[in-house]
């Protein structure tokens, strides 16, 4: 079975815009990768982001909210380490 991947976002700051866009970028780049993307409400200013149930993202602990790049590399290093992700790739520092 592919990964479940959770976006769990507050509805008292109105995320779920942020939340859904997120979602969106996930599924389309991990299209046969993932099994289901579902966007959980919460409240509290949550912004967290799980796979297979371990949180990989807070935006609590950050003090941001993940840019759309950093997720997807999060993402496949734990689901599909060989997967290229094009311009979303690391840049090597040279």
């Amino acid at each position: 079975m592919n990964p479940r991947l959770e976006i769990n976002y507050c509805t008292q700051c109105r995320w779920l815009l942020r939340a859904a866009w997120m979602a969106q970028e996930m599924l389309t780049t991990f299209e046969t990768e993932l099994g289901e993307v579902a966007l959980v409400p919460g409240t509290g200013g949550v912004f967290d982001v799980r796979l297979n149930g371990e949180l990989i993202y807070s935006r609590k602990e950050a003090g941001r909210f993940p840019e759309s790049k950093e997720l997807k590399q999060l993402i496949r290093d734990r689901i599909a380490p060989e997967k290229p992700l094009g311009h979303s790739d690391r840049q090597e520092n040279v």
